[in-house]
């Protein structure tokens, strides 16, 4: 399963793009809750989670993606749970997927040292020990970070080449009529 963590205060376009991506992608991919079922993002928008944080188990997971948003990214850094499955990919080699603000989580638990990573502009302070891309979405390994809500798609399609192939992100920007 691949987990998309929601805290109050996500951003919206990188969150649900991305679900959207990965369900047209075939993709066993559930939205988890961090603080209840009902998440509202920066917007205001309220999003019926599909799981709770307490139903899902790191070993579980074959991704995870944190979308950015404030106050949304800093609820995310503080979840025991999410630092847990984050921790858990990266041992298992599995996709970690950060957009926006929340590539700045990865850098502070010391996940981007040595890596080229991005982010969306004024945290790139907080990407200790990376490399800052010039590139918008950003792949070293299998860290994937882009620098917001304006390159969702780009993001999204390009976690789906890391899960489904090329050849399946390939046709999914056919289909939507991405360039």
């Amino acid at each position: 399963m691949i987990s998309i963590f929601l805290a109050d205060g996500f951003e919206e376009i990188e969150a649900l793009t991305t679900l959207d991506i990965l369900h047209r992608a075939g993709c066993a991919v559930k939205t988890v809750g961090i603080g209840g079922e009902v998440i509202t993002s920066t917007h205001g928008l309220k999003v019926l989670t599909d799981l709770r944080a307490g139903e899902v188990r790191p070993e579980t997971l074959e991704a995870v993606v944190l979308p950015g948003g404030m106050p949304g990214a800093r609820n995310l850094e503080q979840s025991g749970l999410v630092r847990n499955c984050v921790f858990h990919c990266v041992q298992e080699n599995l996709p970690v997927a950060a957009i926006c603000a929340a590539p700045y989580i990865l850098g502070k638990w010391g996940l981007l040292e040595g890596k080229e990573a991005i982010c969306y502009p004024g945290f790139e302070s907080e990407l200790h020990g990376a490399t800052l891309s010039a590139q918008p979405v950003c792949r070293d390994g299998q860290i994937l970070t882009a620098k917001g809500a304006g390159v969702a798609l780009e993001f999204a399609l390009t976690l789906t080449e890391m899960l489904k192939g090329k050849e399946t992100a390939e046709r999914i920007r056919k289909e939507i009529q991405c360039r």
